[in-house]
């Protein structure tokens, strides 16, 4: 009897020592959260490789996750999007790979992750931006961050100050000094760069500017901008996606925004496209001359405005403008405008465009709704403005303040009477330009276009040279292109 007793104690026992242990394990899987990334931080969300390369480059950077959580982490899994095709490798608590399962982290504590990636600055094939993802997966629950480099050798300007209210930037040009940007090298602005208050930023002829999503050029009240393009090397304004898919696309970039100065602003053989805005001249506080000149320059293939002002004085000759969502050219707050032999056409197909392709006003709104007027002189000599709408012209006007505009010589897209010898001299309307391609940006003007030999020689002589530097004084075209017979 005591012996069957004893056997029985020694089943109870090691059946409470099995339920002991059973209790153990359950609280110790208890104690790692496994079901989302909740309370889960990372040290940044984009990890820029910002070396200039000057050989086949390998760097490395590290990303820190933390768990913010009073219990164990497990994440499923950490990866690189494109796999083993990314140029990007990582090492994740001493593994390396693109491919890391079951990652733990302890309560309140932090993962290293090392990542590298090899590239060679110097090959033309390569795309001129790298970038891929770190992914964190945990039961569905996904987490990213950004990884971007560089293929090829250039001037990086990153973005180091921040401002609440204001983009990310960097002053490339400080108060009263006066820069130059070569073309040795392209530039990639990565955030805005930034010309500040008395200085000038020279840009030379052939010089290639690249700029990260939402990046853009910002001449603040008082700097001065310079682009020296030549027919033969032209100043480029674009994004940093050079590869087939990307480069049509539009939106890619910001803008480049001039506010008021005394000091003229030039622009001069320069092809701005595929951002948002090609050029916003706009008053931020008082009048100081506000001039920007612009020549023989293309601006295209926007997802908002090709030119857009506020109370500003330009003059622009030679300048295509074509291609945007919204408006073509918007000239608001009232200021002065000249154009002369300028081709604006709007053929956006990417989506339905509601505004007409140029629109002019002299006034705003104030937080009381009422308006508040300024003077508008707009002039238009030689110039096309065409588009796919039955109205390509937007007018709005308060009797507060002058609004006076001109067309002169102009072939329009427009259900407007253009009788009015006030407002029209030699106009003629909706006649198809017959453009050689406008689905793919070509406007010069085919052999049966309407717009052949119906400029004005008087307003020719003043723009001597079309945007391909042909003579145009003796029966000049209307546009910026001058048409030649088996060209």
């Amino acid at each position: 009897m005591a012996m069957q007793a004893s056997r029985i104690n020694k089943i109870v026992s090691i059946l409470l020592s099995f339920f002991m242990l059973f209790l153990f394990a359950c609280k110790k899987d208890e104690d790692i959260i496994t079901g989302s990334l909740s309370n889960i931080s990372v040290s940044t969300d984009t990890v820029m490789f910002d070396t200039v390369f000057t050989t086949i480059g390998s760097i490395t950077k590290q990303l820190k996750i933390y768990n913010n959580n009073d219990r164990k982490i497990k994440i499923n899994n950490i990866s690189i999007r494109n796999g083993q095709s990314s140029l990007f490798r990582m090492n994740v608590d001493g593994i390396a790979g693109t491919s890391v399962n079951d990652v733990e982290i302890g309560a309140n504590d932090s993962l290293y992750i090392f990542i590298k990636v090899t590239v060679d600055p110097n090959d033309e094939n390569s795309p001129f931006v790298v970038d891929d993802q770190i992914l964190l997966r945990t039961n569905g629950s996904e987490e990213d961050v950004d990884l971007v480099a560089w293929g090829q050798n250039a001037n990086y300007i990153i973005a180091d100050t921040y401002v609440q209210g204001l983009p990310p930037y960097k002053i490339v040009a400080h108060e009263f000094s006066d820069t130059t940007w070569t073309n040795e090298k392209p530039f990639l602005i990565y955030g805005y760069a930034v010309v500040d208050s008395n200085a000038t930023l020279r840009i030379q002829a052939g010089t290639q500017i690249h700029f990260h999503n939402n990046a853009g050029l910002w001449i603040y009240k008082g700097g001065s901008l310079k682009v020296n393009g030549t027919l033969e090397e032209k100043v480029v304004f674009q994004g940093d996606r050079l590869d087939m898919a990307y480069r049509d696309v539009p939106g890619q970039w910001d803008r480049i925004w001039i506010n008021e100065g005394s000091v003229d602003n030039e622009i001069n053989y320069a092809v701005i496209r595929n951002g948002f805005i090609g050029i916003q001249a706009e008053t931020l506080q008082e009048y100081m001359g506000n001039q920007l000149s612009i020549s023989n320059t293309v601006i295209e293939n926007m997802t908002g405005m090709g030119i857009f002002s506020r109370y500003y004085v330009i003059e622009a000759s030679n300048v295509v403008v074509n291609n945007c969502e919204a408006y073509g050219v918007a000239l608001t707050l009232g200021g002065y405008y000249d154009f002369k032999q300028c081709t604006f056409a709007n053929y956006w197909s990417q989506s339905i465009r509601q505004s007409p392709n140029l629109y002019m006003n002299n006034y705003y709104l104030d937080t009381n709704d009422v308006p508040q007027a300024f003077d508008m002189y707009a002039y238009f000599n030689n110039t096309i403005i065409y588009g796919r709408n039955d109205e390509e012209i937007g007018m709005e006007s308060d009797e507060g303040a002058v609004f006076d505009y001109y067309f002169d010589h102009v072939l329009l897209k427009t259900e407007m009477d253009i009788d009015d010898p006030d407002h029209f001299a030699s106009c003629f309307k909706n006649e198809d330009p017959l453009f050689v391609n406008p689905d793919h940006f070509n406007y010069e003007l085919d052999t049966l276009s309407p717009a052949i030999d119906k400029g004005s020689v008087e307003i020719a002589q003043q723009v001597p040279l079309d945007l391909n530097g042909i003579n145009r004084t003796e029966s000049p075209d209307l546009g910026a292109y001058e048409f030649v017979p088996g060209r």
